[in-house]
């Protein structure tokens, strides 16, 4: 079991409460009193009946009455009661996870697996111990995350023009030395061709027109980022051909290095239009094996939907036990794009090695330092990977188109509609390859869903 209500979910569905709704329930009139009714003291479950102080008094001093079982006042009383049956619901039935009468446990539910509503109380209470205290944990830790964001606002904005200063000075120099790079590899190139050529005649024919690459070329000073600072080309033709290619091995390898760096910092760019996008299509399919016992897999296993009857999946070393959420079968690297479209509560939309967790806090996407998860609702998002969460707002869409180039560390989520609106971009390091992870949740009787289209 799991409790649904985590992560961002918790703060939001309480920003969205009507509060005059609340306030409207706080007051509770008393059942008994007749013309102006009092405000309720206590609700009687027994009865099923709210009293002011006056009219309580009998269940303080009658012994029958003694034994009722006393609450704070609560306008929804009638909800206690059976709608078969008019009595009131003291027993939970775990086979169909809803209360009911003693009537119904002799009919409808004749031999279901029932108990005192009272003990499966109880035992629902110890599952949300954990769930409040990581709630508690998380809001710690997002006004701290808070202090972090007010100082580093308050700086930049004192600092605003020389940190625009710097970014121009930043992008110059990365433009500079990407113009440079690929300078170098075509001379790099043309003085391969030369030095393979056979015809003695013609090699020192064109050698001439290659004689100012040896010219040494002095490599602006780069304070930003040592690895944008580029060596020299190296000297390439010399006066003998043997020379010339001992001179082009040094410097192919020192070109080769340069490469290296400039592709860590500055990866291809990524697709601008979904058609471009869809040249990285990958075909994903869901791992039975990985599926957790909330979730239901349909359509050819593309498909994940939260159910409330637990799944009699066999057991399985890799099964999530205390998340609803699967993996993907298939394993990412290099470039991939993909679709998913979603419906009901909210959906996490994730990555992760396969070394993460099956259980426990730590298996839930983007609760570790093995997954990264975008919590998606309505026009609210997320961002989770390991203790960070940034929250954000986007257009609303039930799709999301999702970028990875593993190789760069880029992954990137998109919001898919009429046009292609970029969410959130992460840049990491990934040491292993990706699998795709999908959550889907359940709250007030909305049950999410989530297909790869």
């Amino acid at each position: 079991y799991s409790c649904n209500l985590n992560k961002e979910q918790c703060y939001k569905r309480a920003d969205e409460r009507d509060w005059g709704e609340l306030q409207e329930h706080a007051y509770v009139a008393c059942d008994v009193c007749s013309g102006r009714k009092l405000k309720a003291f206590k609700s009687c479950l027994h009865c099923v009946v709210s009293y002011c102080e006056r009219h309580l008094q009998p269940h303080h001093n009658v012994d029958g009455l003694k034994k009722h079982k006393l609450v704070n006042p609560f306008k929804k009383l009638q909800e206690n009661m059976c709608s078969h049956h008019n009595e009131v619901m003291k027993i939970f039935c775990r086979t169909d996870q809803q209360c009911i009468c003693y009537l119904c446990s002799m009919g409808e539910h004749k031999g279901h697996d029932t108990v005192p509503a009272s003990t499966e109380r109880t035992e629902k209470q110890k599952e949300l111990k954990p769930c409040l205290e990581n709630f508690r944990i998380r809001i710690q830790d997002r006004e701290e995350h808070v202090k972090v964001f007010l100082q580093e606002m308050e700086a930049i904005n004192q600092s605003a023009d020389k940190a625009v200063r710097d970014t121009e000075k930043t992008f110059e120099q990365i433009f500079f030395h990407i113009k440079e790079k690929n300078s170098d590899i075509q001379k790099h190139a043309e003085l391969e061709q030369l030095s393979h050529t056979e015809d003695h005649t013609q090699f020192l024919h064109m050698f001439p027109l290659f004689s100012n690459f040896t010219e040494s070329t002095e490599i602006p000073f780069t304070k930003r980022h040592p690895l944008l600072y580029f060596d020299d080309v190296p000297a390439a033709v010399l006066e003998v051909k043997n020379k010339l290619q001992d001179d082009l091995q040094e410097g192919w390898q020192k070109v080769s290095r340069t490469v290296t760096d400039v592709d860590v910092l500055l990866p291809q760019p990524e697709p601008q239009t979904r058609a471009e996008f869809l040249k990285f299509s990958t075909q994903l399919t869901l791992d039975p094996d990985t599926v957790n016992m909330r979730l239901l897999l349909s359509e050819e296993n593309r498909r994940a939907t939260f159910v409330s009857k637990k799944q009699a999946y066999p057991g399985h070393p890799e099964r999530f036990m205390n998340r609803s959420q699967v993996l993907s079968k298939e394993s990412l690297t290099g470039c991939h794009y993909w679709e998913v479209e979603w419906s009901g509560f909210g959906i996490y939309i994730a990555v992760a090695y396969k070394s993460i967790s099956r259980t426990g806090d730590q298996s839930e996407f983007g609760n570790n330092s093995e997954s990264w998860a975008l919590d998606c609702y309505s026009s609210n998002y997320s961002l989770s990977h390991g203790k960070n969460c940034y929250r954000f707002t986007g257009p609303v869409s039930s799709k999301i188109g999702v970028y990875l180039d593993h190789k760069a560390g880029i992954l990137s989520f998109y919001s898919v509609s009429g046009t292609m609106t970029l969410l959130h971009r992460v840049q990491n390091t990934f040491n292993q390859p990706l699998y795709v992870g999908l959550r889907a949740s359940h709250f007030l009787g909305s049950d999410s869903s989530a297909v790869f289209v």
